[in-house]
This record gives C-alpha cells, structure tokens and sequence, in this order.
C-alpha cells in the first residue's frame, strides 16, 4: 500500500503550532500521571505530577519522619458508608495561611496486613489563627478547601498515590481500609452565630 504524498489529493496535511509542539515536548519530559489520578485540567494534573515528585520519598516512612512527620499515629479515620482517610501523618511547619502544593500538612497511610505503610494521598490543612473560617476559602488545585469546625481548620485531600473512584479531591476513599475498624469521623456544623 502506497501512502499519499503531502500535499496531494487524498492526503491530510498536519500542522504543528508552536503551542501543538510544546505539549508534546512536556508530554515527553514529564512523568505521566496514572489515568485515576488525572483530573482533566492541564494546570491541575501539572501540579499533581509535581506533588507526585515530592512524595515519592515519603513512600518509606522513614522519609516522611526524617522531614518532621511523625511515625507513630494512633488512629485511623474512616466513614461508617464511605471509605476511609486512613492514618494522618501531621507536619505542623506546614500548616501554612497559603497551602503550596510541595508543602502538604499531613501524608495519608494505610496499615497493610503484614504492618507495612502504604501512601494513599495527602491533606493540606489551613487553621483559622491563619485564615479566618469566615474568610473565602484558600485554594489549591484549582479546588476551593473545605471548612472543618470540629478542628478549626481549613482542608482538601489529595489522593495523589492512589486512585480514588469518588475523585482526586474526595474526602473519604472507598477502597482504603483501616484495621480493626478504625475511628469513625462525624462531621459536624457549627449553628450561625455560633
């Protein structure tokens, strides 16, 4: 079989824009994020890939401890129909007013069987002492972080390591599991005024 020349009757012309070859020069340069990480947005899958880099150490816990979280953490928060958070692994240094994506407060393990730590995700964590809980909410990833009034903080999980079927940005993950039960998390409101 004989392909068409270009330019001739037939054939499809291609044209590379400058912007076309400067997609598939980052294509080529930069880790590939796995397809139940990936969000769509090309600014937000940037900057996953980079909080991927900056992870990839605290796969061993030992990484994580010797960049100031802790090893022990005794409880393991799950939710009675969604899933689990799993063990959080809190840095304080990095509870910070404007949350950086090379900078999340705390790593989310899960216990395997055999007593190994698996890393699932992060959470970033902004107190109200650093932005009020009546303040516009930071962002991070595009993504607006949530209020959490029982803690007086500010959050937004990230399942940078392990897919999550409810989404990246999902609170609990449905195929995270916390040995012998777990912690139940019960979220709470505060009433207005209160």
């Amino acid at each position: 079989m004989r392909l068409p020349e270009l330019g001739s009757a037939g054939s499809k012309v291609f044209r590379f824009t400058s912007t076309s070859w400067l997609l598939v020069l980052l294509l080529a340069c930069h880790p590939q994020l796995p397809d139940a990480v990936r969000t769509g947005s090309a600014l937000v899958d940037r900057d996953l890939v980079k909080l991927r880099q900056v992870i990839r150490s605290y796969e061993s816990l030992d990484s994580a401890v010797s960049a100031g979280y802790p090893r022990e953490v005794s409880e393991c928060l799950v939710h009675e129909h969604h899933g689990a958070m799993g063990y959080h692994h809190f840095n304080r240094a990095n509870a910070i007013a404007v949350p950086q994506v090379e900078r999340p407060a705390i790593l989310l393990y899960e216990r395997t069987k055999d007593g190994r730590y698996r890393l699932n995700g992060v959470e970033y964590i902004v107190p109200f002492r650093l932005v009020s809980r009546d303040a516009t909410p930071p962002t991070i990833f595009g993504q607006q972080m949530h209020r959490e009034d029982n803690l007086n903080f500010w959050y937004l999980h990230v399942w940078a390591q392990r897919g999550n079927r409810e989404g990246v940005f999902a609170n609990f993950n449905p195929d995270v599991a916390c040995p012998g039960g777990g912690t139940i998390y019960r979220p709470f409101e505060r009433l207005p005024g209160s």
